[in-house]
Formats: C-alpha cells, sequence, structure tokens
C-alpha cells in the first residue's frame, strides 16, 4: 500500500496526460447520461451493516451508460453502468459497475458485450467491516432491451422506461437484489462533458474499496477529471436530472 501511494502521483500524471491527448475521458470516454431514480427496498436475508443497501429508501439519480474502449457500434465492448444518487444535502454517491458475469468466478472480472442488456459488477470488492461486498447492477428481465449501441440505449430510454436491479452478494455468494434503477430521460451532451464520478471517493457510507489496485483506479480518475478540468461531484445536479 505504501508502494501505492508512492506511485499515485506518477500515476495521476499519466492519466491527465492520456486524457488531454484523446480530448476526453481517459476511461469509458464514449457514453450517454440519463435522468433516472434509484429506489432501494433493502437487502433480503441477513443486513450488509451498510444503511444504503439496508434501509428503504427513494433518490433522484443521473445514470451514464458507456463504452470502454469506444470499439464500432456492434462490436464487443466493456460497457460501463455510473448511478450517482443526490442524496441533498448529503454528498452524493457514485456506483460504478463494468460489462461481466454473474458467476462467483466471473464477477471481478470485465467481459466484453455486444449488448447493453445484461450482468454489470464492481470488478473489485469493497470491504465493510471484515466481510467483502461486490456491487451489480442486473438485467431486469421484465424491462424494455437497452439494445446494441449508445442510440439505442437513448431510444429505448425515450420510448420506455428500462429498469436495472441493484443486487450485492459475498465473494462466493448469490446476489441479493436491494433496489433498482429506472432511467427516464435522455440528457444531452453538455450535461454528459460535465459528469465526472468518484468510485472511490463517493462510495456509499460503510463501504470503502478493497484491493492492491484501488489506488490505481483512484488516481486514474482524479488524473482524468484534472485534465477535464471536473470535480469529484460536477454535474449531474438534481435539479437538472429530474
Amino acid at each position: 500500500m505504501a508502494a501505492g501511494r508512492r506511485a499515485s502521483p506518477a500515476a495521476e500524471r499519466v492519466a491527465a496526460a492520456l486524457a488531454r491527448r484523446r480530448h476526453a475521458r481517459l476511461l469509458h470516454p464514449a457514453g450517454r447520461p440519463f435522468a433516472a431514480e434509484v429506489m432501494i427496498w433493502g437487502t433480503p436475508g441477513p443486513p450488509t451493516g451498510v444503511p444504503l443497501l439496508d434501509l428503504p429508501a427513494r433518490w433522484p439519480a443521473t445514470v451514464r451508460l458507456s463504452k470502454g474502449v469506444p470499439t464500432p457500434v456492434g462490436w464487443p465492448d466493456v460497457l460501463g453502468v455510473a448511478v450517482r444518487l443526490h442524496r441533498d444535502p448529503e454528498p452524493p454517491v457514485d456506483l460504478l459497475v463494468s460489462s461481466s458475469g454473474a458467476a462467483p468466478v466471473l464477477r471481478n472480472l470485465p467481459l466484453p458485450r455486444r449488448r447493453f442488456t445484461g450482468t454489470y459488477t464492481s470488478i473489485m470488492p469493497f470491504r465493510a467491516g471484515a466481510r467483502r461486498w461486490f456491487l451489480a447492477a442486473l438485467a431486469d428481465p421484465d424491462s424494455p432491451d437497452l439494445g446494441r449501441s449508445l442510440a439505442e440505449a437513448t431510444a429505448a430510454v425515450a420510448g420506455d422506461e428500462p429498469r436495472l436491479v441493484l443486487a450485492v452478494a459475498s465473494t462466493v455468494g448469490p446476489w441479493r437484489p436491494f433496489g433498482q434503477v429506472s432511467l427516464r430521460t435522455p440528457r444531452g451532451a453538455r450535461e454528459d462533458a460535465a459528469l465526472a464520478f468518484d468510485p472511490v471517493g463517493n462510495v456509499p457510507p460503510g463501504l470503502r474499496l478493497a484491493g492492491p489496485l484501488a489506488w490505481l483506479r483512484e488516481t486514474s480518475y482524479r488524473g482524468s477529471r484534472r485534465a477535464r478540468g471536473a470535480g469529484a461531484q460536477s454535474g449531474g445536479s438534481a435539479g437538472v436530472t429530474v
């Protein structure tokens, strides 16, 4: 960990330089934002000890669907879902998940996929006390399909209200649904440019990102934000998205 801290300034400078060179986000540069609502009904079974996962609540949200590379339309890519919960007057919470597998042996691996409907996981685990948890956004079988491209996903949201199921699991346990995300209104390119997520600093209270590469994720996002002149909580205000 000490080595990671020493390497953080260098990694941040590299991330900032790469983001400036591509004139876009370093990670998941192509994306579309949406006004949304997150409804939490609580974790079934034994509580996780994390209030945001265990206690019923409802928040306005901003959701960004994105492509990781990005590849041409229809080609496999590591797809992303970023969810910002607006909890005014409390700081926002950012949940970032990538296309992956639902099984325990696959949930920590980013998996390229052609369609936006599918399984997304946090890839890296979170720690709450002595326990480790993965978070996920899962396909809702009763929800409209999000399609194969950002344009198709935008059309699906404009024509209906697609949903994703939020779930939590231990390292080897089954997914336990605790809430849902409802995508409601497509937003424009200006709001997308203003959005800046912080997957480490804006985690749900009671959780912290675990694993040896947590520092790399933190510095990569911080460097990318710095290159764009964006703060860790910029964009996606509740006043704009609902």
